[in-house]
């Protein structure tokens, strides 16, 4: 998108909010209302679910009237994204790496509420006050560690990556808060280890590492720990990083 095509967005998510509809008799929307319509939409049915069809149907109100408040679809997703962000939390001060895994979790937890913004947050897009608050806590954290601006842009798309991978899975699976299916209790990992115990029981002589893998979990535990496992070896490496650091190598 050219920097012409974002002007819309832009005005909408930080402009000052409008007092009507250009034109037309006043129908008493506000963006507010519309970005919670087409976000209960989503919650419900998906992100294509969520037309500027299907939101005026849930204003009642034409089409053309929500045209008025919003230009398009890309433009009501970006108000959809930035009313479903939880608020980032002001940064508690403490250590830099609880203060990550706590801005971890509530991303996750955000996802898990509305999964339908995996798809929403891709690309190159414009991304509004709440989302960009999200990015300043996490490089907030950081300050003072020894990284470059750039090491600590990447470490927090590291950390989000990490983060949406699992909130992927869980979709994916239909488990966790907030999931499509919503049907099992089971996380990604028992589900998938079930899955591979049954082929296992036929083939366990070709994969012997998988095999001893799956009868160590069966033994000890340990599923469903991809989130921490993950988020633990990311924050290890930022450490050993940190650490060369201050040590001059």
């Amino acid at each position: 998108m050219t920097s012409e095509q974002w002007g819309p967005a832009v005005r909408l998510l930080w402009g000052p909010p409008p007092a009507g509809p250009a034109r037309g008799p006043k129908r008493g929307l506000t963006l507010e209302g519309i970005a919670r319509a087409g976000i209960a939409i989503a919650d419900a049915e998906g992100l294509a679910g969520a037309s500027m069809q299907r939101v005026a149907a849930e204003l009642a109100v034409t089409k053309m009237a929500l045209y008025r408040y919003v230009p398009g679809k890309a433009e009501l997703v970006a108000l959809m994204v930035e009313g479903a962000m939880p608020a980032a939390e002001p940064s508690p001060g403490g250590p830099w790496r609880e203060r990550l895994e706590a801005w971890a979790r509530g991303l996750l937890a955000g996802l898990r509420l509305h999964p339908w913004l995996l798809e929403a947050t891709v690309g190159v897009r414009v991304m509004g006050p709440r989302e960009l608050e999200w990015m300043e806590r996490a490089l907030a954290a950081l300050d003072g560690c020894g990284l470059t601006g750039a090491e600590a842009m990447d470490a927090v798309v590291l950390l989000a990556g990490h983060v949406r991978g699992i909130a992927e899975q869980e979709r994916a699976v239909g488990a966790g808060p907030g999931s499509a299916a919503g049907s099992t209790t089971e996380g990604p990992d028992a589900q998938l280890a079930a899955v591979l115990g049954e082929v296992m029981r036929t083939h366990a002589e070709r994969f012997p590492a998988l095999g001893a893998a799956l009868a160590s979990v069966a033994e000890h535990g340990g599923q469903d720990q991809a989130l921490e496992f993950g988020l633990g070896r990311i924050l290890d490496g930022l450490e050993l990083l940190m650490a060369r650091r201050a040590a001059g190598t």
